[in-house]
This record gives structure tokens, sequence and C-alpha cells, in this order.
């Protein structure tokens, strides 16, 4: 395993917060916040060293401190008996964790302007991203969309690290009534935006992407699938994605993203397998070759 590859540590919980709507558990990794890049993930176990629960669960990044003894914070939201377990832990307690994991976001080599897009708790990885972002001289503006107020992450920080900040959530309970791929348009023109980051549920995936296409930017999406293992095992992250050559393939979000660049996720098919992806049946290359034929030449 390289030096920048994920490593499993038993770490010790440094604190647990309320962080708006989130839980938020800090962890001292050292060995994991040193080779963090924005954007990766780690995994973690749960139910402790007796548990019947052999899935790991996934969680987004949202602060490394590399320089006070190596912390790793990550967020959730309580939605079943492993994150409800996870919720009861304290101060000294053990996790196992491995990270980090995944692709990162890509960085532009030249200060851009970068709007940053996140849904619910899916603008976690998107701080730790303007902060790398910012060190590069780079212009950030947020856009950050909730169900309600309390959903809305970091409003504070995100108005602290960003030129501007905007909010919505579908109540109107903060900020403006609508979704967040609602205001973007206009921030992207008032910003005179460069580039697009985002991350959260699917279809604002979809709607970020489409609104970044239309000005003519290159969109990074960082998606949200379901992870049982973290590490390319057990194939229950794949989603269809068009390669540089044209070709549709069947990727795995864990360790070929979760960041990819938005006009190569197929959206709408999410959750199937297009009948013209490679090794799907009937499969033919564009100039109608057989599966076995492309083999030979991929």
């Amino acid at each position: 395993m390289s030096d920048n590859g994920p490593v499993q540590i038993r770490c010790p919980v440094l604190n647990v917060r309320r962080v708006d709507a989130y839980i938020g558990i800090t962890v001292v990794a050292p060995g994991i916040a040193e080779r963090f890049r924005a954007g990766q993930f780690v995994s973690v176990g749960v139910g402790g060293d007796h548990s019947s629960t052999l899935l790991r669960r996934p969680f987004a990044v949202h602060d490394v401190k590399a320089d006070y003894g190596g912390t790793v914070e990550f967020l959730f939201s309580v939605e079943g008996t492993g994150t409800a377990w996870l919720a009861e832990r304290r101060a000294r307690d053990l996790l196992d964790v491995v990270g980090p994991l995944g692709r990162p976001f890509p960085l532009p080599r030249d200060p851009v302007n970068c709007v940053l897009v996140g849904g619910g708790s899916g603008a976690a990885p998107l701080f730790p991203l303007a902060q790398s972002l910012r060190r590069r001289g780079c212009r950030v503006d947020f856009v950050i969309g909730a169900a309600s107020a309390d959903g809305v992450l970091n409003a504070i920080t995100a108005r602290r690290l960003a030129e501007t900040a905007s909010f919505t959530t579908d109540d109107g309970s903060f900020g403006t009534r609508g979704r967040a791929t609602d205001v973007l348009e206009r921030v992207v023109g008032e910003c005179r935006s460069d580039a697009v980051y985002a991350c959260g549920p699917m279809p604002m995936l979809r709607a970020v992407t489409a609104v970044a296409d239309r000005h003519g930017l290159p969109a990074q999406v960082s998606v949200e699938e379901t992870m049982a293992c973290g590490t390319g095992i057990c194939m229950t992250c794949v989603i269809p994605v068009v390669g540089g050559d044209g070709i549709t393939r069947m990727v795995r979000s864990c360790v070929d993203g979760p960041v990819f660049r938005g006009e190569q996720v197929r959206f709408d098919d999410v959750g199937s397998i297009p009948f013209d992806a490679l090794g799907a049946p009937g499969w033919k290359g564009a100039a109608g070759r057989g599966v076995e034929q492309d083999r030979d030449i991929a």
C-alpha cells in the first residue's frame, strides 16, 4: 500500500456534537488526516467488536485538521441501527475507520471562480473543498439547499469561507423558498463562475449539471450512492458513466468516484444497466462490433 493509500485505524472519538440537524463525530486519525484530499470519504464499522452488523457505513468528511493531532470529522443523520449506534458514542470510545477512500475533487491549476452547490448533508464535503480552493487563490461562492432551516448546513461557516453564500429551503423557512438549483442560474451569472462543484441527491446533481451545461461550465459532482464495502469489491454502488471514448461503463462510485464529471453521468439511467452499456446483454460497439471483438482492442 502506498503512502497515499487508505489506512485502517482504531480511532479514539474526540467529541460528538450537533451540527444543525446532523450529528458530527470527530476522531483522532492522523494517518487519515495527512492523506486526505477534499471529496474523499471514510468507512466506519458500526455495532462494536461483537456485533452481527457486518456492513460498514460510508461518510463524507466534513472537516480535517492535520496540524492539530490529525483529526477527522464526519456528519450523519440517524436513519437506522448503525447510525443510531454511532450517535451514542462518547469521547474516548474507539471506532474502526478506513480512509481516505475514493477519488477527490480535481482542483483547478489557476485561480478561477468556483460555485459550490450542496443539498442537505451533501454539503459536508464542500467545506474542505472550499478551503482547498481558497488556498489556490480561487473565488468561492456557496449555494446550499435543504428541506427546512435546520437542514441548512453550516450557514455561518459558508458565509465566512465564501465571497457570497445563498441558501434555499423547500418550505421557505430560511433563505429563498425553493431548491438550490433555482438560484444557481443567478449566482453563476452574477459571480461570473468558471467551474461548478456539487454534492447531494442525484436529482439535484442532474439539475446542477444541466445549469452548468447551459453556461458552458465544467461540473464536478460527488454522487450519493449506497455503498456496502467502500473498496470496490461488492459492486453495490455502480452507476452508468460515459467514458472519453463515448462508451458507457458501469463504474463503482466508491473507487472510480465518488467525484465524476457531471456531463458523463447518465443520471436518467442510474439504478439500471443501460442496453448500450459495455457488457450489457446484446451490447455492440459504435460500429456494430460484438463484445468479444471489442475486448481485443479495448
